[in-house]
């Protein structure tokens, strides 16, 4: 049964806002308002399918790789988590994805097994013949997780990536042990799985904003009650955290909690699993905290963007107050920030005045002064979500609300002022289009350079359902040029070569 018609027997649902920000109330609207709507949202689907179709077409010249995979009910996050196993062709490796269900069945986390096609093995015809109905055979369901409410947001411990953390709408944090959880059958009435751990602290729900530190075991979080939260939970991982060879008691569920209490079935009440008290709590927003991230190269410093148009740099060694406010970083609300892993100078913000911004923590002042050193517009409604990429230290993808992921090279913005070039903004050198509906997450592939897992709610566009995919461009797109067309030329030679013989 699709995700419709299961909407139609339980009966009207609420529909969650993608992004935790609810829309103002407006007026009834008159009868030939209502039919003016209705014709400009079928224009607008009929130009996406025309988009899709032609996206579609290119996608063996444009792709390396490309995985499809269709979602019954949506993922408003995507995550990848550790490789398990590399071969000939193909590495294994772990995906966290979620449910957001309507209530029929339970919301859950999603542990899968995904086969990634390791570079220049698929075939060029293959790739390009997938149904949009169907589940990838690349992705494959693991385990489930009964998760206390929706999930918002996951982010996975970098020191130990079977850790991770979960966003819904209340005010706690949740921490799971994904290897210890006990599997479980998502039926309606099935009780939720207890957390490894709870994170408390908010005063009012914290929906999206989450993050893991990458040099310690901190989490930051910021919510509705205009805080950035910090934590360690240090003092509740056992060795196999930090030594994930570290033996553990089968079914014990507690190799990041001292052995005081263990998941399982539990109850719907989350807060029955053992919790743990902020390091710290950040006054300095005057409105939700949307995102946040942390320094690459210390624990003690963080960002944080809002809707109230700020971008704060913080540093927990000199107190709860921001160490840098800009007051106005965008037009608009900000959803998202991500710090440069090769350069922590460099943050990059996304907006829902559908801009992404480029700043240089040098460049700022304790006063809110500080312009972006570049600005990239290249999307045609709200940007959801950045990131830098691992592979090479100037790369970025954007996600938005209107259905693409563009993925940019600040370094070639420079260059395409001076010389006369086509028409696409500065700096975006690919563009992924197979997402007819808003692309809420995605997230590069450490382990595998130069590819993306990618996820859009589509309920604009289907009425329900996601879309999963997992895609690499091909390396002709991103390597340097001098060296493309040797290959190229290589290539023509062999061609000739052969058209040549009798």
């Amino acid at each position: 049964m699709d995700a419709q018609s299961q909407q139609q027997q339980v009966g009207v649902v609420k529909k969650k806002e993608t992004r935790g920000r609810k829309p103002k109330p407006k007026e009834e609207k008159k009868d030939d308002q209502q039919q003016q709507a209705k014709m400009k949202k079928a224009h607008q689907q009929a130009t996406v399918d025309d988009k899709y179709t032609q996206w579609k077409s290119l996608v063996p010249v444009l792709y390396d790789w490309l995985a499809n995979h269709n979602l019954v009910w949506p993922s408003l996050s995507c995550r990848w988590g550790p490789q398990l196993e590399q071969a000939t062709y193909k590495n294994r490796q772990r995906l966290y994805l979620s449910e957001q269900t309507d209530g029929s069945v339970p919301n859950t986390l999603v542990i899968a097994n995904c086969e990634v096609v390791k570079p220049r093995v698929a075939a060029a015809e293959h790739i390009s013949q997938f149904n949009e109905e169907a589940r990838s055979p690349f992705v494959k369901k693991y385990k489930t997780i009964i998760h206390p409410g929706e999930i918002n947001r996951i982010r996975e411990l970098p020191q130990n990536t079977k850790i991770v953390a979960t966003h819904t709408d209340s005010p706690d944090v949740l921490i799971w042990d994904v290897e210890a959880q006990p599997n479980r059958h998502a039926v309606l009435g099935a009780t939720s799985s207890r957390p490894d751990l709870i994170l408390t602290g908010h005063q009012d729900n914290a929906e999206f904003a989450l993050a893991m530190c990458p040099t310690e075991p901190y989490v930051l979080s910021g919510g509705k009650d205009k805080t950035v939260v910090l934590w360690s939970i240090q003092d509740h991982i056992s060795a196999a955290t930090t030594d994930p060879a570290a033996t553990k008691s089968p079914g014990s569920g507690g190799s990041i909690i001292k052995q005081n209490s263990k998941p399982g079935d539990g109850n719907d009440k989350a807060a029955d699993g053992p919790s743990v008290a902020p390091r710290g709590i950040y006054y300095g927003h005057e409105d939700t905290v949307e995102d946040v991230a942390f320094c690459p190269s210390s624990s003690q410093e963080f960002c944080s963007v809002g809707d109230d148009s700020c971008l704060i740099l913080w540093d927990a060694r000199v107190g709860s107050s921001p160490a840098i406010k800009v007051e106005k970083a965008h037009n608009a609300d900000l959803h998202c920030v991500d710090w440069n892993p090769h350069d922590d100078n460099l943050i990059l913000t996304g907006s829902a005045d559908n801009s992404v911004r480029l700043f240089d923590r040098r460049n700022l002042t304790s006063g809110g002064v500080g312009a972006p050193i570049y600005k990239f517009e290249g999307h045609k409604a709200a940007v959801l979500c950045v990131q830098w990429c691992p592979d090479k230290s100037s790369v970025f993808g954007s996600s938005a609300e209107d259905g693409l992921l563009n993925i940019w090279d600040y370094e070639k913005v420079s260059k395409e002022r001076t010389t006369k070039g086509p028409s696409s903004p500065p700096g975006l050198f690919f563009q992924h289009a197979g997402h007819r509906d808003k692309v809420v997450d995605f997230h590069w592939n450490a382990s595998d350079p130069w590819t993306i897992v990618s996820v859009s709610d589509d309920c604009d566009t289907t009425g329900g359902g996601g879309t999963l995919q997992i895609w690499r461009m091909s390396d002709l797109i991103y390597r340097p040029e001098e060296e493309v067309l040797a290959e190229l030329e290589k290539f023509k030679s062999h061609v000739v070569s052969c058209a040549s013989k009798p």
